[in-house]
């Protein structure tokens, strides 16, 4: 009887076991491979740099970075295994001891206020476990912790965990938590922060201490207790980290220098190439062509320019009205500026006072601007782009309370501005090999991320003519050739098409040198009647223009089509340099996260020794990469582009950019350009070491208004940025290619004359030095002098 009473526990003691074996051996079949944890994923963000080595802008979600065990200070470690698991070299991955506390918590108190969980349990279940729970999932926690210690050493496994815990904040590991947290490296860290740091993982948002420091701080003078009572921190370590205030501050990008559009354009090249994932996750370190100076600069020309066209077409008001202001506390004012972009150098504030002498500004921090009328005089209503209102007698005639505008720091004083309502552009490249040097896509990236200086496709107006003029030389024209500035008319789908020149007046036959730089419409497209638009839509994609930028019809010649300010840079730069067509880059050059060079540009060079004169007839030694080779192909003829060059520089000799003159500098050149109604105002330019585009418009393409052509708007943006870029550059001098002849032509007929009157040398295609006047001539009569029939005071009075 007894026995059989016996028996029944026996029996289910062995079908215990017996189902426990099953479900073991069931596990162990389905477990997961722990020689995948054995490589630590590595993530660290995509950062930007300038030519100059400064930092622009860094990319990323997360971050991750691996180090070596034998990189972690024994301290540290020590931190860990007193916070998380204190027999971690004395078990086998699991802590029987642990456990059995554990258990008996529980029992106690319903709940789990103990963990029984080793380092190496959390290795497992972190990174090849769900986070169900369930008896099976234990089971198989407890199995894996098994084969892992047995497949790895005590260091592999402790390595892994402080590679690859979570530490919130998106940063994965202890040295990218040590970063984020105290922009330090492991072994800067005090005690109390590597006690920060460690009591992290167990509840890295409850235990944040950005986001709950009081908590925070709790946990880690428990963890600094345990450490203490381990040995290992004496009394002292204790007492001043345990005192030790608060000192976490979360990560941000040290950004060295700001051109956040460029940053942008690196930024998605860097996708196109490695792909999303990866861009934002080797650590990646690309070096782009970018100058500071000249970035400086051409964020400075840009914004006055853009500023400067808002003063002469009125304020548009304030950004937003705020009601009830004088209800609102200073941290309320806070929180609601803080919701406006930061523009550089245009803060916002909000009107708290104001009367008719003067106005209370907030500009939040507690601080306060004040604005008289002198400084919102300038404030005319914005009424059309044409038309502006009175100016302000009263300061309250410019601002109200609850007014959200912007201010200015103009010399001593504030002033009140706009973020203006126009857009702009300026890109600058070097010739020599298309390396971009400097490009503002708009006033500012935080205000309006569309860059201008690439998306925007626009019609360049008269800046298109020089590629027309070149085709007309390509054909066998010369600058001396005449062209009929006079009247035209054809058909089109829309009646009658009659062009016009932009004063209404004829000049009648002008050479083509006359025609480029007074920017005559009628000649130029007469000229292309001439030569055929065939002929000019093929000579002028040797510049690099795509086939779908030119219309196929006569209107291309007033530069009808569609460009962007970089692809104008990009024409022009031939002219600049010889005659070369090269290719805009913006990185020089890529590295992983150990500077490995990963990919370094090759740009085609245009032969800058073949187009500049040198100062001395020494050996010119070139770093690396900055050889002419390889080089780009030729775009035009050098003999066309030094004729071009010579009518670009007569444009701000003598012709539609004369402001320029400013600049003294005898080696520039250029072409103004405005589009109908004064929609798009530009300025394409350059000298021989730098090509600049200049733009101005409406992103909505309504008109700009009057008076805004391109030698007013986008011109005064060129020459200021000029100003700046050209500073300590030597002036260059052409060399003329060979090939070419000097011919005195006559000023009035452009035909060959040996009378210095009235004439110039020009120099000429050898081959075309007895045909000055080209292909199909225009043939010059002189005008005939009308006879005087009535006193001359009737001349003088009608």
């Amino acid at each position: 009887m007894v026995s059989g009473v016996l028996a029944i526990p026996f029996d289910l003691a062995l079908i215990g076991a017996f189902a426990a074996a099953l479900v073991l051996n069931s596990l162990a079949t389905d477990l997961p491979s722990v020689e995948a944890l054995a490589e630590v994923k590595f993530e660290e963000p995509l950062r930007i740099y300038t030519a100059n080595g400064s930092l622009m802008a860094e990319f990323g979600v997360q971050r991750r970075r691996a180090v070596e065990y034998e990189q972690v200070p024994p301290l540290l470690i020590d931190a860990f295994v007193s916070a998380e698991d204190s027999r971690f070299f004395e078990h086998r991955g699991i802590d029987v001891i642990g456990l059995a506390r554990a258990a008996v918590s529980v029992a106690r108190s319903g709940e789990a206020t103990q963990g029984g969980s080793t380092i190496t349990m959390q290795v497992v279940r972190n990174f090849l476990l769900t986070r169900e729970k369930t008896i099976r999932r234990k089971l198989t926690e407890i199995l894996l912790a098994w084969k892992l210690e047995a497949t790895l050493t005590k260091e592999q496994i402790l390595s892994l965990y402080l590679n690859k815990i979570f530490f919130g904040h998106r940063a994965y590991g202890v040295a990218a938590a040590a970063e984020f947290y105290y922009q330090r490296s492991l072994d800067e860290l005090t005690i109390a922060e590597m006690a920060m740091l460690a009591g992290l993982p167990k509840a890295p948002s409850a235990n944040n201490p950005l986001a709950n420091p009081e908590r925070a701080i709790e946990r880690r003078d428990y963890i600094l207790e345990r450490m203490h009572a381990f040995g290992y921190i004496d009394d002292t370590d204790f007492l001043l980290a345990s005192t030790a205030p608060l000192s976490a501050e979360r990560y941000a990008p040290a950004i060295e220098f700001r051109a956040d559009y460029l940053a942008e354009m690196a930024r998605r090249e860097v996708i196109e190439r490695y792909g999303k994932e990866d861009a934002y996750s080797l650590g990646l370190k690309v070096y782009t062509t970018v100058d500071e100076s000249l970035q400086q600069a051409a964020d400075a020309a840009l914004r006055q320019g853009l500023r400067d066209y808002n003063r002469r077409h009125g304020y548009h008001g304030p950004e937003a009205r705020i009601a009830d202001i004088g209800a609102k506390r200073p941290a309320e004012l806070d929180e609601l500026l803080a919701a406006y972009p930061d523009v550089p150098g245009l803060p916002a504030g909000v009107v708290i006072s104001a009367d008719a002498d003067e106005a209370e500004v907030y500009v939040g921090g507690g601080e306060t601007r004040r604005l008289r009328l002198g400084q919102v005089k300038w404030a005319r209503p914005f009424k059309t782009e044409n038309w502006r209102g009175a100016a302000p007698k009263r300061v309250t005639d410019a601002v109200a309370v609850g007014d959200l505008i912007r201010l200015r720091q103009d010399d001593e004083q504030w002033v009140l501005a706009q973020v203006p309502k126009v857009g702009g552009a300026l890109v600058a490249l070097a010739p020599a090999d298309g390396a971009i040097r400097a490009l503002s896509g708009g006033y500012a990236f935080r205000w309006s991320k569309f860059n201008r200086a690439t998306d925007t496709k626009r019609q360049p107006g008269s800046t298109f003519k020089p590629f027309v003029y070149a085709a007309a030389l390509g054909k066998g024209y010369t600058p001396a050739s005449l062209v009929k500035d006079e009247r035209f008319e054809m058909p089109s789908r829309n009646g009658v098409w009659r062009p016009k020149n932009a004063d209404g007046k004829f000049m009648g036959p002008i050479r083509i040198r006359v025609a480029l730089s007074k920017s005559r419409n009628l000649a130029a497209v007469n000229l292309m009647d001439r030569m055929s638009v065939d002929h000019a839509r093929a000579f002028i994609q040797s510049f690099g223009f795509a086939p779908e930028s030119m219309p196929p019809d006569m209107s291309m010649a007033l530069g009808s089509g569609a460009v962007s300010p970089l692809e104008l840079a990009r024409g022009f730069a031939s002219f600049a340099n010889g005659g070369y067509r090269i290719e805009p880059y913006l990185i020089a050059r890529i590295e992983d996260v150990h500077g490995n060079p990963l990919f370094e540009a090759q740009p085609l060079r245009a032969c800058m020794d073949c187009w500049i004169e040198s100062d001395t007839d020494d050996a010119v030694v070139l770093p690396d990469g900055a050889s002419d080779d390889p080089r780009a192909p030729l775009a035009i003829d050098p003999r066309i582009a030094y004729n071009m060059d010579s009518m670009l520089k007569d444009v701000i000799r003598e012709g539609t950019a004369t402001r320029a003159r400013r600049l003294e500098r005898p080696d520039i050149a250029g072409k103004t350009g405005t589009t109908n109604e004064s929609r798009d105002s530009w300025f394409a330019g350059y000298q021989p070491e730098l090509v600049a585009v200049a733009w101005v418009g409406r992103d909505d393409n309504t008109p700009l208004g009057r008076g805004e052509w391109g030698g007013t708007a986008a011109l005064g943006i060129w020459i200021d940025f000029m100003e700046e870029a050209l500073q300590g550059v030597p002036v260059a001098q052409i060399k003329r290619p060979e090939g070419m002849v000097p011919v005195r032509i006559s000023l009035r007929s452009g035909q060959k004359t040996s009378s210095e009157r009235n004439s110039r040398i020009e120099y000429i295609r050898d081959e075309y030095q007895l045909m000055t006047l080209g292909p199909d001539p225009v043939e010059y009569s002189a005008p005939v002098a009308r006879r005087r029939t009535a006193p001359r005071m009737l001349d003088e009075l009608f």
